[in-house]
């Protein structure tokens, strides 16, 4: 352990995946790829919602945090690690590291919050129909984002103000990216509380977002097994199939990488790639998913795409 009190412009190093000679230029350039194609699936949707007239409903006023909230994971996580693979610097300064990490975890708690408001949303719609347009309000709309975004950004700055608890002693971020828990383990003192205030803040995410999830969607499919009208049905459940498979997938996506750091027999490099899914997958999975079981969205996108065709024949 280094016994140095690093200054607030310290400089920390990354540990780099081992990556065999000649394949750091087919990495970086497949790592682009996926990166500008993330930005251009999630850009398009947000210009959709802004654009088009008839995606102006609550429901795809809530939808656009997702997509916002997906740039800001993979734009603070994927072009930093892309440049030290080609560079192989594998350096970052303490306050970029830190705030680098802040928005990772701000992304993380924000897809949990925003996956949560879009189920009431669709509760609202699906099962009190003819009361829809009098609760979901555009003042209710403002206030639901706003909290989905200040309840993010609270419990994430908690967590974070502990960071100055305990002095650094320790120069090496145990990962390709900077996280809280790789931050921590760069200081001296004990961590318990932060790791309490950790625990806490998941926890109070979890337990949030799960059962008000589970309350709307129990709703919704009692509201749709009892329903007579069939496409009633089959459209509420295309909606709600599109909510559910990007919760399930960025959940299980989470749970493969806390396991993976719980077992001594998992590579370092498998656990880094575990790690960075978690910013890879929900940014490419959500536009794809929406663009396929949102007819609304689909059928805006094939208006958009017919209407410029004809522009240039």
């Amino acid at each position: 352990m280094e016994n140095e009190s690093f200054g607030f412009s310290s400089e920390l190093t990354l540990d780099p995946f081992v990556i065999p000679p000649g394949g750091k230029y087919p990495i970086f350039f497949l790592g682009i790829t996926v990166y500008f194609f993330c930005i251009f699936c999630n850009l398009t949707l947000l210009t959709l919602i802004i654009l088009k007239r008839n995606l102006h409903k609550p429901m795809y006023f809530i939808l656009f945090s997702l997509p916002l909230n997906d740039l800001i994971g993979i734009t603070a996580m994927l072009p930093k690690v892309l440049s030290d693979i080609v560079t192989e610097t594998n350096t970052v300064y303490y306050p970029l590291c830190v705030l680098q990490a802040f928005l990772l975890h701000m992304y993380g708690g924000g897809i949990l919050f925003i996956l949560a408001a879009m189920s009431v949303d669709r509760y609202a719609a699906i099962c009190m129909p003819l009361r829809y347009s009098s609760i979901m309000t555009p003042r209710v709309v403002i206030l639901i984002i706003c909290l989905v975004w200040g309840l993010d950004f609270v419990l994430i700055v908690s967590l974070f103000s502990l960071q100055t608890r305990n002095p650094r002693c320790k120069s090496v971020i145990m990962n390709v990216f900077c996280d809280n828990p790789s931050l921590l383990k760069l200081t001296c003192g004990s961590t318990a509380v932060n790791n309490i205030i950790g625990l806490f803040n998941t926890a109070v995410m979890q337990a949030i977002c799960v059962s008000v999830q589970a309350f709307s969607y129990v709703k919704i499919l009692i509201t749709c097994v009892f329903s007579r009208r069939s496409e009633a049905k089959m459209k509420a459940v295309n909606t709600c199939v599109a909510h559910m498979v990007i919760f399930i997938i960025f959940e299980i996506v989470a749970t493969f990488t806390i396991l993976s750091h719980r077992f001594k027999n998992v590579s370092a490099d498998l656990q880094k790639i575990m790690g960075m899914l978690i910013f890879l997958i929900p940014p490419l999975m959500n536009p794809l998913v929406y663009g396929l079981y949102t007819s609304e969205i689909r059928d805006t996108l094939l208006r958009v795409l017919k209407g410029r065709r004809r522009n240039v024949n």
